[in-house]
């Protein structure tokens, strides 16, 4: 067989490519024109049987050339137009390469792929379907191959076979099998597209892998059941890596660990987490830390460990993936028991205490902290130049913390704790910082030992304690003045009754009687405003339903908002009713409209909701710290003003804090609404921001009414309400008041309505006056607060001889602030003061009545 540059003996075949023989061409056309002329000299009888016996010779050959041709032994084609520096290439390869045509037929093979099949070059050289048609388990591999091929793409397989490729013994051997599309140039006329095949043998390969698998699995095998822990973990504190031994330890599954399932947090006790991650580092740099803590297991237990931890630094000081080795430090498990507990009880100590705890050099700067201390103050840079204690707290406080830090170093050792500001604005934060000098040569490098302990929410507690005083005092003020007020105002109104039932309407003194009542009604007004801050006014619940209210308010608020506010009330579906007084109800829901209203002086608009809470719902809305879970009916009022800054938000329930400009306020709008909603049960709360709006909700607990529930107060008609009933009686009542001018204005209308009048100043003169009638008395009307015996106290004693007595008790204080002194089931009724003329003689009226 002839390579391509016609060099014998080279070992590449070249089927389709043979070259033609001229110098035969003209010899076989000499002969068949010697034989021509030979025929044409000879005549005619001569020379048929030659022509006949050449015509048979050339048929039998055109005959066997057809066969030739069609099983492809002989084939026409011109002079092979190879490439040496091609051929050359070919033979130079270890691996078997061949070339098919479209219909699979060899084209090119060069001795390597026949060395690989086992045959020989020039006797059967065959493609790579029938190469590995021997074996079953290649069929699928050769399939998804010859399919590549039909489809003009490149694809690759690697088959196992049981022997070598030509052979039936000897050992099993791995193949790769490749092919890829060539397209011939079609400039040389062939424009088709051939498949060049390459066959290599992989079993070196493949049992190299099998050898590094194999060593692999050992060093794991090694590293898993190490009598150490390992983990590694990233920049992020997710463990990308657990051994066995360290899984084992935690009571976790290694077979269903994931890379970054666990977290430093998730088995690091406390704040441990935070100081494995407070390791910093440059780029290319490469730290070691040790630490001493506790693991936590899977069950909880604890478990002291060691961890030696090192940390590489990649690019712009980003942590790499750790190495860490934990040695395990729980009892028994080192020889130095003794040393090993000690060890460990100082470890936990450290850095499971509440205190954050840090030693400083003589500048002040941080060289070892705790855990607690990453977490109050942050990360510590341990590079070459550690951050000083100075830089983590405020300004305000730097220089009462260096006096202290100085005394330290100078070895004082009494050294009062200093209380600072961390950060300042609007959370600021605070510790007390207790500083410990530490005697030369004690310490390495070390001057003193700072214990730090967070005082935030201990400053947040005392200044709520602080307001709350302040507000319980305030509102003892106020109920104390209201009620002294309150006896003057009821002199005041009710001797103007007195002189306007004497005076008729054309007197000239009746429009100034008028005049002083009205006037005498406003500071009433007043008072009440006092009571319900100090939440001490008298209310008189009753079942709601806000849907209606806030219907029947609409009207009256549209009025009071104008024209620029555009007043837009939603009711809530299958709203729950709820118990309060309608008249303070409705005061809360006009304060609040008017204080929106001023807020959008250049118009706006103004949204009132109302919606249930579920008891899950409750714990959902912002800013209601304070509010137990429950269910509740809420009033949303929200407008669009100009909203308020924190530092004004957080006064607005003060009393007599204002905004508005003098002689527009009396600051006491919203601080009355504060204490009808809190006196009612409930809870209000506000959320605003500057130039947003501001968002008041009221909380009132659901009313879920019981068949058995029976008022034990009973309460009597409002004095705005008119009865044309008769109010004349002549029943005995003792009228117990130790105010004079009340005692006098009451004891003078009760007369004037036809009663017969026993008056006593206190509860003792009382008992007294009942013993000398005889105990003739059909109802008492007797004050609450009063000197030597209260109203509740004569109530008692009445009781004891008279258990049917009726009394009806007036106070300017709230029913709930005395009636918890009273025996249970007591019946009594009750009057508000002030109260006019008419209220005192309806009240008497009705109670003698019922």
């Amino acid at each position: 067989m002839n390579d391509v540059d016609g060099t014998p003996g080279s070992p590449m075949i070249d089927r389709p490519e043979r070259s033609g023989n001229i110098w035969l061409l003209t010899g076989l056309a000499v002969v068949l024109v010697g034989a021509a002329a030979v025929f044409a000299v000879l005549g005619k009888e001569q020379s048929q049987p030659l022509v006949l016996a050449l015509l048979g010779l050339l048929a039998v050959v055109g005959v066997f050339c057809l066969f030739a041709g069609s099983i492809g032994f002989l084939r026409l084609g011109s002079r092979s137009t190879g490439n040496a520096i091609s051929s050359a290439f070919l033979n130079s390869l270890d691996d078997g390469v061949i070339v098919t045509d479209p219909e699979g037929r060899l084209v090119f093979a060069n001795q390597a792929y026949a060395d690989l099949t086992g045959v020989d070059l020039a006797a059967d050289v065959r493609v790579i379907e029938r190469v590995f048609s021997s074996d079953p388990d290649a069929a699928d591999g050769v399939y998804r191959l010859t399919q590549a091929m039909r489809d003009g793409r490149s694809a690759k397989e690697e088959i196992r076979m049981p022997h070598p490729l030509g052979r039936q013994e000897g050992p099993a051997r791995w193949y790769r099998i490749g092919l890829r599309p060539l397209k011939v140039d079609e400039e040389e006329g062939k424009g088709r597209v051939l498949t060049v095949w390459q066959l290599s043998d992989i079993t070196r390969d493949r049992a190299e892998q099998e050898n590094s698998f194999q060593e692999l699995q050992r060093v794991i095998n090694f590293l898993d059941h190490a009598p150490a822990g390992f983990f590694s973990c990233d920049g992020a504190g997710k463990i990308v890596y657990i051994n066995a031994t360290l899984a084992d330890w935690l009571g976790y599954d290694l077979a269903q660990f994931e890379a970054g399932d666990l977290e430093l947090s998730q088995i690091i006790r406390g704040d441990g987490a935070e100081l494995v991650r407070s390791i910093k580092g440059q780029e290319g740099d490469v730290r070691s830390e040790t630490f001493d803590l506790d693991f936590v297991t899977k069950s909880g237990k604890g478990m002291p460990v060691r961890l030696l931890h090192r940390v590489p630094f990649g690019e712009n000081g980003h942590a790499g993936d750790s190495r860490t080795l934990v040695l395990n430090r729980s009892r028994g498990e080192e020889a130095s028991e003794a040393l090993r507990a000690a060890e460990v009880r100082f470890a936990r100590f450290f850095n499971n205490t509440p205190m954050a705890i840090a030693s400083l050099d003589t500048e002040g700067r941080v060289l070892r902290t705790n855990a607690p201390f990453l977490r109050l103050f942050g990360a510590v840079d341990r590079d070459e130049q550690p951050t000083k204690l100075l830089d983590y707290v405020a300004n305000s406080g730097r220089e009462e913390l260096d006096r202290a830090l100085s005394a330290a170093s100078r070895g004082i050792g009494e050294i009062l704790p200093v209380d600072i500001s961390l950060q300042e604005g609007t959370d600021p934060r605070s510790a007390t910082f207790y500083v410990s000098a530490v005697q030369e040569g004690e310490g390495d490098d070390e001057a003193a030992i700072v214990y730090a302990l967070e005082t935030t929410q201990q400053r947040a507690l005392e200044a709520q304690f602080a307001q709350s005083q302040k507000m319980q005092a305030i509102g003892q003020l106020a109920g104390g003045v209201a009620h002294d007020f309150n006896n003057v105002l009821t002199a005041i109104i009710g001797f103007s009754d007195l002189l306007l039932a004497s005076h008729r309407p054309t007197d000239p003194s009746f429009q100034d009687i008028m005049n002083i009542k009205q006037n005498a009604n406003r500071a009433a007004g007043l008072v009440r405003q006092l009571l319900a801050f100090s939440r001490r006014q008298t209310l008189r619940p009753q079942r709601l339903e806000l849907n209606d209210v806030l219907a029947d308010l609409s009207i009256l608020l549209d009025r009071l908002l104008g024209e620029k506010v555009d007043l837009n009330v939603v009711h809530g579906r299958d709203l729950w009713p709820v118990m309060a007084d309608l008249n303070q109800l409705e005061q809360v829901i006009v304060n609040l409209a008017v204080n929106a209203g001023d807020a959008m002086s250049d118009g706006g608009q103004l949204k009132i909701r109302t919606f249930n809470v579920s008891e899950q719902e409750s714990t959902q809305f912002e800013n209601t710290r304070g509010m137990p879970p429950g269910e509740y009916t809420l009033v949303e009022v929200e407008d669009s003003g100009h909203g308020m800054p924190p530092e004004v938000m957080a006064k607005i329930f003060d009393p007599f804090f204002s905004t508005k400009e003098v002689g527009k306020g009396t600051g006491l709008g919203l601080s009355t609404v504060y204490g009808i909603v809190k006196q009612t049960g409930g809870f209000i709360f506000c959320t605003s921001e500057v130039n947003e709006g501001t968002i008041f909700r009221i909380f009132l607990p659901r009313y879920i009414p019981e068949v058995s529930d029976e008022p034990e107060v009973k309460p009597v008609e409002e004095a705005a309400k008119e009865k044309a009933a008769d109010l004349t009686g002549s029943a005995s009542i003792l009228l117990v008041e130790d105010e004079e001018a009340v005692r006098a204005f009451g004891a003078r209308a009760l007369a004037s309505r036809g009663y017969t009048v026993h008056e006593a100043g206190s509860g003792t003169e009382a008992l007294e006056v009942m013993e000398e009638v005889g105990g003739k008395i059909d109802l008492v009307v007797s004050d609450v607060v009063m000197p030597e015996m209260d109203g509740p106290t004569l109530l008692v004693e009445l009781r004891k001889t008279q258990p049917d007595l009726k009394i009806i008790f007036v106070s300017g204080y709230a029913e709930d602030a005395f009636e918890e002194n009273l025996p249970a089931e007591e019946k009594f009724f009750f009057l508000p003061k002030p109260f006019t003329l008419k209220q005192l003689a309806t009240t008497v009226k009705d109670v003698l009545n019922s």
